[in-house]
């Protein structure tokens, strides 16, 4: 399903995005070339000399001496001097945020432990981190929709937006200059310029943490669209992390009449029952994935199987129960990507037309998800279980919870 033919959200809260039209696409392009333009602009820079000046008390704040969290290798994160060289003023279309709100994210501590994803490997001083929301500090020229003091969420990556898959409304899909991927910076410094089209305004009563949180939210937002989760339907969600659990939030958001959370430990579970689970499953190492299945849908109510299911976990354990406690023409989701090459009952599940779709970071999300936290009926705050100020002592110790994952721990946030 394309994630732009969204089910429609109950009658009670707001709209869901609709397809992107030929005008949206437009202004994607043109986003695209400013934002292309602006990037080799910056690259162009030299060195600054850089100092904190206010002139009034509505002076912007000027290329500043600005501190990060920079990883250098394996487990060496230091806070010290950003690598980035900020100009003067933030280039055209751009805006200059003081950060205040950024999470840790799995990628962020699997780049500190491993130095690398994948493809993605950290050959050079890298700051971390995606997951954030701060304050308009300076404005670019041309920029008319923020202003000094807006509250804003950063939508972590910049997409080629002249690329098809952008100019269908899929611009995830698209070549992207993404927070914290190798070679690009992330945003857990002081300051970071960004686009001001990819930094959303806060509505009254969301939180700068909340905004931060955007982030993560999209992704259960964008997989609960590939699954057309809509009201009434039984989805399964593989995996309380805090992947998981967001994902939770939005398949109730979208209406399912009921959502069953498995996971290994039973502090996720008992958080997934308090965020509004209606049945939890847990699962063990070595349990057979029917067996899962079949404890699945007798938690769900629906012996022939679920509507959809969502994976969050991504394992072959996990994809083979999905498979087989989904429900004849259901949908399988996949969002987590614990494995890279998988064995599934794909015969079996083409005879029930199930559904398999993928499902990689989000698109057009950030509206809903700033819609949904300030109407409430998303609440995303319980899932922050530590906080931790920005110095080079709480980093590190923001990052040791971060990887020791004890029960209990689920998302962790530095105030900047």
């Amino acid at each position: 399903m394309d994630p732009a033919a969204a089910p429609e959200a109950p009658a009670s809260g707001p709209p869901l995005p609709v397809p992107l039209t030929s005008a949206a696409a437009a202004g994607y392009k043109a986003a695209a070339a400013t934002a292309a333009a602006a990037l080799a602009h910056q690259h162009q820079q030299q060195q600054q000399q850089r100092s904190m000046q206010r002139t009034g008390a509505d002076a912007p704040v000027r290329a500043a001496t600005c501190r990060a969290a920079v990883l250098h290798s394996v487990d060496d994160l230091r806070v010290e001097e950003d690598p980035r060289a900020l100009p003067d003023e933030p280039l055209e279309g751009w805006v200059r945020i003081r950060m205040n709100a950024v999470g840790i994210c799995g990628s962020d501590v699997h780049y500190l432990k491993r130095g690398r994803i994948g493809q993605f490997v950290v050959t050079a001083p890298m700051v971390i981190g995606h997951e954030g929301a701060g304050t308009v500090a300076a404005v670019g020229r041309g920029v008319t929709t923020l202003k000094l003091g807006d509250r804003v969420a950063l939508e972590p990556g910049v997409p080629c937006c002249s690329h098809p898959a952008a100019l269908k409304g899929r611009y995830n899909l698209a070549p992207i200059s993404f927070f914290a991927t190798p070679p690009h910076h992330g945003c857990l410094a002081e300051y970071v310029d960004h686009p001001a089209a990819w930094c959303f305004l806060l509505p009254e009563g969301v939180s700068l943490e909340e905004g931060a949180m955007c982030e993560p939210l999209s992704v259960g937002v964008h997989a609960c669209r590939r699954a057309g989760v809509q009201p009434g339907m039984r989805v399964a969600v593989m995996g309380a992390g805090p992947i998981g659990l967001v994902t939770l939030l939005a398949a109730k958001a979208f209406g399912a009449d009921q959502v069953v959370v498995t996971d290994l430990k039973p502090s996720n579970l008992e958080l997934a029952t308090q965020m509004g689970a209606d049945a939890t499953v847990q699962m063990s190492v070595l349990q057979p994935p029917a067996q899962v299945a079949a404890a699945l849908t007798v938690a769900a109510g629906a012996p022939s199987g679920v509507d959809a299911v969502i994976d969050c976990a991504g394992f072959e354990s996990t994809m083979q129960a999905a498979l087989l406690a989904c429900a004849s023409g259901g949908r399988v989701v996949l969002v987590g990507m614990g494995q890279e090459e998988m064995r599934l009952p794909l015969a079996a599940a083409a005879q029930r037309e199930v559904d398999i779709l993928g499902s990689f970071r989000y698109a057009n999300t950030y509206p809903l998800c700033l819609s949904l936290l300030a109407s409430g009926r998303v609440k995303v705050e319980p899932l922050i279980t530590h906080r931790f100020g920005f110095s080079a002592e709480g980093v590190a110790e923001g990052f040791k919870v971060a990887h020791l994952c004890e029960p209990g721990t689920v998302k962790v946030m530095f105030n900047l």
